[in-house]
């Protein structure tokens, strides 16, 4: 009950204080309302449209995990034009904003992790991280954060750039519209698919992406780095086609497969698309930490050493004050 005033109270103070995007508001609400929708529709969408809001699922995922976040964000590998071209296609799918304002607020997120300048720092609740960051203005740290960072890669990218250029009417129309012909090719009526593959899909990579930011930053182990908040989450890699292995990325945001093991290890399709893509001879120059992680486990184990070592010369040390004081 107190979470609930608390955030009756949140809500008055950021409309006193003007902070609320309600544009913004009004859009997530009503995704939110079109999603319901197409829950409803489901019993009247032929098998073959509910077959493609599934396979959409991870098409649209893959343009956030794989291009927007580990390509465009990291340069955790390279890609060949027709990669990063379906990897634009698929992100303007997934309609999280262009490519351009995902990796740069991805980059300032890294940058200030958990700090004020973090877009959607964690410290400041489950809802906020999730959502809340986009439904109320940056405050002044976060925009002050973005504007030390250089994303002339960013600009220099043609595809980026086309994409950026044309957003949200592009990625609107690959959102929704999109989706909602192909169901047509098998006699599918324009407005199952719509709520469905549409708006329903939509909704669901939405909030995948969503609890990268909230849950994975909240719940789970930290073996990597147990002073970060970031940790490794089953539920979330699942969900997000392999990103809830956060504490690893966190640690080595450079690695392209974002988890210290392989892709039957820990549930992770997007290092299997990505390593497909380089025997393929589409992709190349994977970055790994795997080698640093190493040197650094290594490390700690000397440490640690180390410190059992100096224990045990303490206790030996005590022992043998204590025979001397007894006179044995």
């Amino acid at each position: 009950m107190d979470s609930i005033f608390e955030s009756i109270r949140t809500v008055y103070r950021h409309h006193k204080e003007g902070n609320l995007r309600w544009p913004m508001i009004i859009y997530i609400t009503l995704v939110h309302v079109a999603a319901c929708i197409g829950i409803l529709a489901i019993p009247q969408c032929h098998a073959y449209t509910l077959l493609w809001a599934f396979i959409l699922w991870p098409i649209s995922g893959l343009g956030i995990t794989a291009g927007a976040h580990r390509l465009w964000a990291h340069r955790s590998y390279k890609a060949t034009y027709p990669v990063r071209m379906f990897l634009m296609l698929a992100n303007s799918i997934a309609n999280q904003g262009s490519i351009y304002h995902w990796a740069r607020d991805h980059r300032v997120h890294h940058k200030h992790s958990e700090q004020d300048g973090d877009p959607h720092d964690a410290r400041r609740g489950f809802f906020f991280s999730h959502v809340g960051w986009l439904l109320v203005k940056k405050v002044p740290a976060v925009a002050a954060a973005g504007k030390t960072l250089i994303f002339d890669d960013l600009i220099d990218d043609k595809i980026v750039m086309w994409q950026h250029k044309y957003d949200p009417w592009f990625t609107l129309f690959m959102c929704f519209i999109f989706p909602s012909l192909v169901p047509m090719m098998w006699g599918e009526n324009f407005w199952n698919g719509y709520w469905t593959a549409g708006a329903l899909r939509y909704v669901f990579v939405l909030h995948a992406t969503w609890c990268v930011n909230s849950i994975a930053h909240l719940w789970g182990s930290r073996p990597y780095a147990p002073e970060i908040n970031p940790a490794e989450n089953l539920f979330v890699a699942v969900w997000a086609l392999g990103e809830g292995w956060h504490n690893w990325h966190h640690k080595y945001p450079y690695d392209y497969a974002t988890s210290e093991h392989g892709a039957f290890q820990q549930f992770n399709p997007t290092k299997m698309f990505i390593d497909a893509c380089c025997f393929l001879g589409l992709a190349s120059d994977r970055k790994r930490a795997t080698g640093a992680w190493n040197r650094l486990k290594t490390a700690r184990l000397q440490e640690k050493l180390k410190m059992l070592h100096s224990e045990e010369k303490v206790l030996i040390s005590d022992e043998d004050r204590k025979l001397d004081s007894r006179g044995w």
